[in-house]
């Protein structure tokens, strides 16, 4: 990998403090469908719509109907209509479960209110699954996109105790990866590399 240049700190700006998600943006296959499973099923409502023939970030020409649904704390899902019934495709060197955007409820019982809620409509749904820190479940949206609702379990004081030894864990992370290239360019390994430990313990075949 080619080495990382990194400027000097000092002189540069401050970051700018970024205050909450703005929106993510998605394409549909269709507007009046996404509306429907967001609005209808999901509850999220319908908010503002931008259509124009011309990309402004690029220039390119490409006619877009562009619809945003608000979260309760001010933040968007938003998704593009291109007009072409096309949904877009999987990432072919990604599984499924990997790429997804997870929404936060208030309980628990609200994860069962919604499956109940969602398979009243046929949409299959994985879950309650238990992750220690939070409860969720999983299920796709019209266009192929994976969706999580979580319900936090751990408070402010668990979550701040976690963030103490985050850095040291990824640090360690990195450091086995770079050891686990050298040894994939000399030949030596194949298979992925595995983390240092497993959190998960529980899901592990053949154990209790």
């Amino acid at each position: 990998m080619n080495a990382v240049v990194k400027p000097d700190r000092a002189t540069l700006p401050p970051p700018a403090p970024i205050q909450q998600l703005h929106h993510y943006a998605y394409k549909a296959r269709d507007a009046e469908e996404t509306r429907h499973f967001y609005e209808d099923i999901l509850g999220l409502p319908l908010y503002h719509i931008i259509q124009s023939d011309y990309v402004p970030s690029t220039g390119e020409y490409c006619p877009y109907t562009h619809f945003f649904f608000r979260l309760r704390d001010g933040s968007f899902i938003a998704f593009f209509d291109l007009g072409d019934d096309v949904k877009a495709e999987p990432s072919p060197n990604t599984p499924l479960w990997v790429n997804h955007i997870a929404f936060r409820v208030d309980n628990v019982q609200e994860l069962e209110n919604t499956k109940k809620r969602l398979e009243a409509h046929g949409i299959e749904v994985l879950g309650v699954t238990d992750h220690h820190i939070f409860h969720s479940i999983y299920f796709f949206d019209p266009n192929g996109i994976r969706l999580e609702l979580s319900a936090q379990l751990a408070d402010e004081a668990q979550m701040a105790k976690d963030s103490t030894v985050a850095h040291a864990r990824l640090a360690e992370w990195t450091a086995r990866k770079e050891q686990w290239r050298k040894e994939r360019a000399e030949g030596k390994v194949a298979a992925p590399l595995k983390p240092q430990a497993n959190d998960r313990p529980e899901f592990v075949p053949g154990k209790a």
